[in-house]
């Protein structure tokens, strides 16, 4: 059994639009995440949790866009735009695992920095190296054993005769669109996983930030409130992003999918967000600035000598 991505433009002219446009997309994101992890790797200053849990998110995301951007990729310059039962169950295990663990690691990130603000004296107490790379690997396998279970109950639902996905690339909302039995039930349940993977993070987020809020507020000097919140800025920012995405694309019904305008507003979000967050980390943190900085004098040293 084979699917067909139908969201690809049918003029050949928009093809070499949509080939190079994401190609340049993925290339400046797989960029600036790699020189994230670089940067942390080779910056012994930069060996904390909190540049760890940082080091991860880009690492994650250099996997979550490689699970479907060469795949549609490949699929521009194809004439047939298939895939395989198999193959679709198996990258949206992934794409949405991986984009689960997004949301989890940006939970453990609120945490380090609701603990580096209300316990700075017994932060390194707190929050050691092993309780980092802890988080890190919880956050991944339970993002991927909950896109495992989701993945397992919707491809065990009959699909209709048609084959057609208006989409880019297997996603959760068109690939419900072509389950024939009773839809409403299954939303219900997909619903539940979604909120299990995006809301509760989201809870755990909040909770961190307003326990930080309230911190902040029994700071007396504005120089202490201005250092406390200017920490959290960056992650605030990413954490918007990600969540007013991830809420829009998954926590409603499939009815209400759009197979014109939704698959667009999906590939921004899967290129968007990887492409972004680098900048929001690095353009406000003058330590990341300069480890990048150092690391690409390194690169350039080297080939030159």
């Amino acid at each position: 059994m084979e699917f067909v991505f139908l969201a690809y433009p049918s003029p050949p002219e928009l093809h070499v639009l949509l080939f190079l446009g994401v190609s340049l997309v993925y290339t400046l994101a797989i960029t600036g995440n790699v020189l994230v992890v670089v940067a942390i790797q080779t910056e012994a200053r930069l060996h904390t949790p909190m540049y760890y849990f940082l080091g991860s998110l880009s690492g994650v995301e250099i996997c979550y866009t490689a699970v479907v951007v060469p795949h549609i990729l490949a699929n521009v310059l194809q004439s047939e735009k298939t895939i395989t039962l198999l193959g679709c169950a198996t990258q949206m295990v992934f794409f949405i695992g991986l984009g689960s663990a997004d949301c989890l690691l940006l939970a453990a990130m609120a945490y380090d920095r609701y603990v580096a603000i209300r316990h700075p004296l017994q932060y390194p107490l707190i929050i050691t190296l092993t309780l980092s790379v802890r988080l890190i690997a919880a956050s991944v396998v339970i993002g991927l054993f909950l896109s495992l279970q989701l993945v397992a109950f919707i491809f065990s639902l009959p699909f209709c005769q048609v084959r057609g996905i208006e989409h880019f690339f297997c996603d959760v909302p068109p690939v419900m669109c072509l389950v024939c039995s009773e839809s409403h039930i299954h939303e219900r349940s997909v619903l539940v996983a979604a909120t299990l993977a995006i809301a509760v993070p989201f809870f755990l987020i909040t909770t961190s930030y307003a326990f930080i809020v309230a911190t902040v507020l029994t700071i007396h000097s504005a120089a202490g409130r201005h250092r406390a919140v200017s920490t959290c800025c960056s992650h605030l920012a990413v954490v918007l992003l990600q969540y007013g995405c991830c809420a829009f694309m998954y926590l409603r019904p499939s009815s209400s999918y759009h197979p014109k305008q939704d698959p667009f507003i999906s590939l921004v979000y899967t290129l968007g967000t990887p492409l972004l967050n680098p900048l929001i980390y690095t353009l406000r943190n003058s330590e990341m600035k300069g480890a990048i900085g150092r690391a690409l004098t390194r690169n350039c040293l080297s080939q030159n000598s």
